[in-house]
C-alpha cells in the first residue's frame, strides 16, 4: 500500500525546479495508490564519459526518492542517443560515440549510479533496443511531425543559430528520439536536469500523438561546482568525482564558497528545512 499523496509531494518537491504538471502528478498519484500499481519513473542516462560526479547524483537521488516511495525507477541507457549526442549546453556539435566506447562507459556508469540507487529494483532498458531495429524511413516519420522552427525554440539551437553558428540535422534528431523513449516505455513521469525541460516537452507531445497519457515531467536545479558560480563539470575542473576517497572529497567541499552550500544541502543530503536553516 502506497503512502497518501501529501506525503509523497512532499518528498517529490524537494528541490524541483520544473513539475508539469503538478495536478497531473496528483491525479497519478491518486490512482497509483487506488490501484495499488506503481508508477513508471524514466531517467535517461547517455553513456558520454566513463565517470560520474556529484553533479549526475541530483537527478539520481530524485528517483531514488521515487524508488523509495515504491514506484518503479527506470534506468534507460541511451546506447543509441549517447551516438547522436545531445547538444544540450553546448554552443557546437558534441562528437559522436562509437557503439565501443558507449559500452564501456555505460559499464563504470551502472557501478557508479549503485551508490545512489538499489540497482537490483530498478528496470533498466536501452534505447538500441528499438531504434537499432528502425529503418531510415522510420526516422524520417518520426522527424515529420516537428518543424524546425519547433524545434529552434530550444534555448541551446536558439542561441547558436542566432550567433550564425553551425547546427548539424542529426542534433536536431536527438530531442524525437528522446521523446520516443518515452513512447517505447509508456512511461508515467520522466525526470532530468533543467536543461532537459525542452525534450522532456517532446516526450509529453509524442505519447500524446501515440494515444497515451502524457507523462508529468520533473526537472531537477544543475548543480553549482567548487568555483562557486559555474555548473559542476569535468571540463571545469570544478567536480567531485562519486569515486573520489573520502578524503579528497572532504578536501574538495572545504574550498566551497558560501553562497551555494544551501543548495548543496538541499540537493545532497537529507537533512530538513529547520536543520539547514540552524546550519547556515
Amino acid at each position: 500500500m502506497f503512502a497518501p499523496v501529501p506525503d509523497h509531494l512532499a518528498i517529490l518537491r524537494r528541490g524541483v525546479v520544473d513539475l508539469v504538471e503538478e495536478k497531473e502528478l496528483v491525479d497519478k498519484l491518486e490512482r497509483s495508490r487506488r490501484e495499488n500499481r506503481p508508477l513508471r519513473i524514466k531517467l535517461g542516462i547517455d553513456p558520454s564519459s566513463p565517470d560520474i560526479h556529484l553533479g549526475h547524483t541530483v537527478v539520481l537521488r530524485k528517483l531514488r526518492d521515487f524508488q523509495r516511495l515504491g514506484h518503479t525507477p527506470i534506468v534507460l541507457w541511451g546506447t543509441a542517443t549517447a551516438m547522436v549526442g545531445d547538444p544540450t549546453g553546448k554552443n557546437k556539435t558534441r562528437p559522436q560515440l562509437s557503439r565501443e566506447e558507449v559500452e564501456r562507459h555505460k559499464a563504470t556508469y551502472r557501478s557508479q549510479i549503485g551508490r545512489v540507487l538499489d540497482i537490483e529494483r530498478i528496470e533498466e532498458r536501452e534505447n538500441g533496443e528499438w531504434f537499432d531495429r528502425q529503418s531510415f524511413l522510420d526516422c524520417v516519420k518520426l522527424a515529420g511531425g516537428f518543424t524546425v522552427a519547433r524545434l529552434l525554440e530550444r534555448d541551446s539551437f536558439a542561441e547558436r543559430f542566432r550567433a550564425g553558428e553551425p547546427i548539424s540535422l542529426h542534433e536536431m534528431i536527438y530531442p524525437l528520439m528522446q521523446g520516443q523513449d518515452s513512447v517505447e516505455l509508456r512511461c508515467d513521469v520522466e525526470l532530468g536536469g533543467t536543461d532537459q525541460l525542452f525534450n522532456l516537452h517532446v516526450g509529453r507531445e509524442l505519447q500524446r500523438r501515440a494515444g497515451q497519457e502524457p507523462q508529468v515531467l520533473i526537472t531537477t536545479p544543475l548543480l553549482v561546482g567548487l568555483d562557486g558560480s559555474e555548473k559542476m563539470s569535468k571540463s571545469l575542473g570544478n567536480h567531485i568525482g562519486v569515486t573520489d576517497s573520502a578524503e579528497q572529497m572532504i578536501g574538495k567541499v572545504m574550498s566551497l564558497p558560501d553562497a551555494p552550500m544551501r543548495a548543496w544541502f538541499t540537493l545532497l543530503t537529507e537533512s530538513g528545512q529547520s536543520e539547514i536553516d540552524a546550519l547556515l
